[in-house]
């Protein structure tokens, strides 16, 4: 043989040979291709997202739980097609009715996917976020991208961002019409009346008008998830010392006065306010993110997680706040300032909405229920959220199960001074109802 033909012969084989590498990296005879890969992608966008949530002007808490929700939606639904045992979300959850006609599965590299569903949904639900977070998200995407680019052929490349595309667009559109879109632009609507009846007042420090007083006519993701877990009505407001309005009220000003250094930890450490943290449903996604780098879970599973618990804590928020407003309950500082020590103040500012339930108790029920699923009933963690905090004590706060953390979060709002007993512990019964329901929709083929 020639030394011509010895070249084009060694040249046909390692042609041969890199040809059968791409075909069998991109053959789905591997079941789960999507779970081949890290989820490396997924737990950056979510940092980010987390820095967004907390300086973005007009994120409230129920305005940044609608965002985790949609986004997480989206991502699973980008993700979800490279997981042959996993199904669509559409005609599971409310309103959402869509199809999308696929190539080739093995024509879509699913963190690529992943990475321009994530780019397109953060900048249209923070839109409003500044230059220098725009900036923030151009970076992200722009890294990842680069990197995709150079691993990928052309046509799987691009294959995988027109997918991403056209499901963030279904997603997207499907937000617009949920009753909460651009929800951060208009927090305390001037068109609200507060009803005579109402028992609860605007609050100090600021005295502000409810904030969000439509969100509970929301379209939750599962109708079940407000007409299946209203509570309760809550003790009947009244100035009568013998009555159990008054006897939650005296409970609440007891505790405060006699709070201990470790209660005032707690109380702080869950308050998640707005601006300076990325709110409590931030908190949730902070843990989720947490124990996914913990459990090195890949890129279908972290997928999965971000889904259920973004719906979870979306439907909490407007079943919550459908039992805010149809109560309008006193708050503690009110109460007492009228009935009991007109000098009392809370360890916390109270936050401008009427008490019951409390919104900590029912996210923080349903995180639980929603982590339970994934990790299990006992699962021992350690939640890093506020480390490296120096206007609070951020320490790091260890806990034996997920419930065990539902039920701190839920009562550091009893040592803050603005939540009374049954707000608590029936916000909680609340957010594991959401949870569960969550936890139970049924995503397996």
């Amino acid at each position: 043989m020639s030394n011509v033909r010895v070249i084009y012969f060694l040249l046909a084989i390692l042609v041969l040979s890199a040809c059968k590498k791409d075909d069998d990296f991109y053959n789905l005879s591997n079941v789960e291709i999507a779970k081949t890969y890290s989820s490396e992608v997924v737990v950056d966008w979510y940092e980010l997202i987390k820095t967004l949530t907390k300086e973005t002007p007009g994120f409230t808490p129920p305005v940044a739980a609608r965002a985790f929700g949609y986004i997480g939606i989206a991502l699973y639904e980008g993700v979800s097609i490279g997981l042959p045992n996993k199904t669509s979300l559409s005609g599971k959850l409310n309103g959402l009715q869509y199809t999308i006609q696929t190539e080739d599965l093995e024509m879509y590299h699913w963190p690529a996917v992943a990475n321009a569903i994530l780019n397109q949904t953060t900048l249209y639900f923070y839109s409003n976020t500044s230059d220098e977070r725009m900036e923030a998200i151009m970076d992200l995407n722009n890294e990842y991208t680069s990197k995709y680019q150079l691993e990928l052929v052309p046509e799987v490349f691009e294959a995988s961002q027109v997918l991403a595309k056209e499901v963030a667009d279904n997603i997207i559109e499907w937000s617009e019409t949920d009753g909460g879109m651009n929800g951060q632009f208009n927090n305390f609507p001037t068109d609200y009346i507060l009803p005579l009846t109402a028992s609860w007042k605007p609050t100090a420090p600021d005295f502000s008008g409810p904030l969000q007083p439509y969100w509970g006519t929301n379209r939750p993701f599962l109708l079940a998830n407000v007409d299946a877990v209203q509570p309760v009505a809550p003790p009947i407001a009244s100035t009568d010392e013998n009555s159990l309005c008054y006897e939650r009220a005296t409970e609440v000003y007891n505790v405060v006065n006699n709070i201990t250094s470790e209660q005032i930890k707690i109380a702080e450490f869950w308050s998640d306010d707005p601006v300076t943290t990325a709110t409590p449903p931030g908190h949730s996604i902070a843990i989720a993110n947490q124990l996914i780098v913990e459990n090195n879970s890949n890129l279908g599973e972290a997928t999965e997680i971000f889904a259920k618990l973004g719906i979870a804590i979306s439907d909490a928020f407007i079943s919550c706040w459908k039992t805010k407003y149809e109560t309008l309950y006193v708050r503690p500082i009110t109460y007492i300032n009228e009935n009991i020590d007109p000098n009392w103040e809370p360890i916390l500012s109270t936050p401008p909405f009427p008490e019951y339930t409390s919104g900590h108790s029912v996210q923080s029920g349903a995180l639980a229920e929603v982590m339970i699923s994934f990790f299990g009933e006992n699962y021992a963690f350690v939640d890093r959220t506020h480390e490296g905090r120096t206007d609070i004590d951020g320490t790091p706060r260890a806990y034996d199960s997920f419930i065990d953390m539902a039920e701190e979060a839920a009562v550091s709002r009893l040592y803050g001074g603005i939540h009374y007993q049954e707000a608590i512990y029936l916000g909680l019964e609340q957010g594991y109802a959401i949870g569960r329901n969550v936890s139970n929709l049924d995503l397996d083929n």
